[in-house]
């Protein structure tokens, strides 16, 4: 876990890279989803317990560009998050 946080740090310096983190003190209007990954305006990965699914349906997709940008709205970005990874980081030992 350690070597993935401090692979985060790095990849947050790259310039096309915007990382954030939702910090567990964040007030969630939105409780979790399921795991997802946006690719393009055409494509998005949903990762369940039993599959990993394709969504392709524009409506479909929208729901899961809302999704983002409400989560996203919770999380800090540059300093704030490096704090935070740092701070996870440094409880590992």
């Amino acid at each position: 876990m350690a070597e993935q946080l401090e692979h985060l740090l790095a990849a947050m310096a790259l310039p096309a890279v915007s990382l954030g983190v939702i910090p567990f003190t964040a007030q969630r209007t939105m409780g979790p989803v399921e795991t997802f990954n946006i690719f393009d305006d055409a494509e998005a990965g949903v990762e369940l317990l039993s599959a990993q699914v394709t969504v392709t349906t524009l409506s479909e997709l929208a729901l899961y560009a809302s999704a983002f940008d409400r989560l996203k709205d919770f999380a800090v970005y540059g300093a704030q998050a490096r704090t935070l990874i740092t701070r996870a980081a440094d409880s590992l030992g």
